[in-house]
């Protein structure tokens, strides 16, 4: 029987579904899937549009935009993710009004997939958990290979600022990050493996987009300040939180603040 990994190990044990239905899970939700309908192609009936989602967790956008009625590929490493996925699109039954493959798979050799087949790819998790340039690359260049030409390419990174103040000072395990030489003289996070998450600076997501040759549309913040703030997030009244939404919605493309939240989200157009 083949031995889980310490990915695998870590998301069976952690409540995907919880964080997802949290207030600052919300945000994210909800910034991204206004990005995602804004790049969706227009000219055509959702059940033409064929869309990949690679990482795709327990479904979230997955399930979603099934539930829209598009032609959605879920594609997670996760075995007990998978499940849990499947689960959710076996209970919607007929109500589905959009078809929902669901498949185990890795975001560095998506083999089961065709070249230039789907307009909109989502890579919102994989990055997460790939270290060093080598692997984004190969995750990015299957993303893009499964692409269509000039179709769009949605990818989330974790954010190394975000990181450094709340696991290194706010969380007060600064002594121990340099003790253990986690951090470089300039306050980058020096993430190994073990720790199952790696982060990014600005610099990074573009160095790595310049080295494929692709090109940016934008880039956004999807949480803006919410993972900063969560136990006021939750204090907020269902109208309070309202206007919440409208102000990360007004402020998560500005320049001057992505990359300090705890992700972003860069689109892309698949130009090889």
């Amino acid at each position: 029987m083949r031995e889980m990994t310490e990915l695998e190990l870590y998301y069976n044990k952690f409540n995907e579904e919880k964080r997802l239905d949290s207030r600052h899970g919300q945000v994210e939700f909800i910034t991204s899937m206004k990005y995602i309908h804004k790049y969706l192609p227009a000219d055509r009936a959702p059940g033409e549009i064929k869309i990949l989602d690679i990482g795709a967790g327990t479904g979230r956008y997955s399930i979603a935009l099934a539930e829209e009625g598009y032609d959605v590929t879920a594609v997670e490493l996760v075995k007990y993710n998978l499940g849990i996925l499947k689960q959710k699109r076996d209970a919607l039954g007929d109500a589905l009004k959009g078809s929902l493959t669901a498949m185990q798979g890795n975001a560095m050799k998506l083999k089961k997939l065709a070249d230039n087949t789907f307009d909109v790819t989502l890579v919102f998790g994989p990055m997460y958990h790939l270290f060093g340039n080598e692997d984004k690359s190969k995750a990015l260049a299957e993303a893009m290979r499964v692409t269509k030409p000039n179709g769009i390419i949605l990818v989330a990174y974790c954010m190394n600022e975000y990181s450094v103040v709340t696991f290194a000072f706010k969380e007060r395990n600064i002594l121990q990050c340099v003790e253990e030489g986690r951090l470089s003289g300039d306050y980058k996070t020096l993430s190994q493996p073990e720790h199952l998450y790696d982060y990014m600076r600005l610099e990074d997501i573009d160095a790595l987009n310049a080295s494929l040759g692709i090109k940016r549309l934008q880039i956004i913040s999807p949480d803006g300040p919410s993972n900063y703030i969560r136990p006021f997030l939750n204090q907020l009244s269902e109208e309070e939180f309202k206007y919440f939404i409208e102000y990360q919605l007004s402020t998560c493309e500005r320049a001057d603040l992505i990359g300090a939240g705890a992700h972003t989200v860069d689109i892309l157009q698949n130009t090889k």
